[in-house]
């Protein structure tokens, strides 16, 4: 049955596309498995928990590699801090593009184009954490959340960056991976010691959010997969629960 608020030639559209990814998942089969940045954000995000788990065991911690800009109020603070930690800096970088290289080289990405990209995002990204840093950033609503968005919307409408750069903006591929090892540090005991009351309140909000979301959605003529994209980034967790979410409904990027 065609969808009430879709044209014919909408909904044809929309089904040929469905039914092409419905096919090309289904001939892949076993190769998903290292062939979509799905499965890879799986992939490398447990390999990193597994490892930290070793060296805990063993009485050691990967800690080191966890490195970030502290409180400062003076760039001399500022400085001194990065001095001190450069080599952790330098550390934290090549792991992430040695695991970030290896899995794109996988997926079909020319390297040089990636790694050259990727120094870009790395070096803007302990610029704007150091701004998050400043003692004074609070007060000025200078959260690195914000501010990188505002950086990216002036370097994308007033400079902007050639299309080799794509190669290492993978937001995606960063974000799914994060959530993966956001999950990893939400312990059960915690989700115990919140008790039944609190789980079911939230499940209550959520449910209620993403419902609400998506239904006014489709009152407005929207498309079902952009309701549920909706509904699930205001229900769960913006971006993330967005990203999370689009894959599972085949949304359009």
């Amino acid at each position: 049955m065609e969808p009430t608020g879709v044209s014919t030639a909408e909904y044809g559209v929309t089904k040929i596309g469905a039914d092409k990814a419905a096919s090309a998942s289904t001939r892949m089969g076993w190769k998903e498995l290292y062939l979509k940045e799905d499965w890879w954000a799986v992939w490398l995000s447990l390999g990193i928990v597994v490892v930290g788990y070793l060296a805990f065991a063993s009485g050691h911690s990967i800690s080191w590699i966890a490195v970030a800009p502290a409180e400062w109020s003076t760039l001399g603070q500022l400085w001194m801090d990065f001095s001190a930690h450069i080599g952790q800096y330098a550390g934290q970088f090549i792991l992430w593009g040695l695991i970030f290289s290896i899995s794109l080289r996988v997926l079909g990405f020319q390297l040089s184009a990636f790694l050259t990209s990727f120094v870009f995002v790395y070096v803007f990204s302990i610029i704007i954490f150091m701004i998050g840093a400043w003692d004074h950033a609070h007060t000025y609503n200078l959260e690195p959340p914000l501010v990188a968005l505002i950086l990216g919307m002036i370097i994308s409408n007033l400079i902007g960056l050639p299309r080799w750069m794509d190669a290492g903006f993978r937001v995606e591929y960063y974000d799914k991976t994060g959530i993966v090892l956001l999950g990893a540090t939400l312990p059960f005991n915690l989700i115990i010691l919140a008790g039944p009351v609190a789980i079911f309140q939230a499940s209550i909000v959520s449910i209620a959010t993403f419902v609400t979301i998506y239904f006014l959605g489709r009152k407005f003529g929207l498309d079902r997969r952009l309701c549920a994209t909706l509904g699930a980034g205001g229900a769960v967790g913006g971006v993330s629960g967005s990203i999370a979410i689009a894959g599972a409904v085949g949304a359009k990027k």
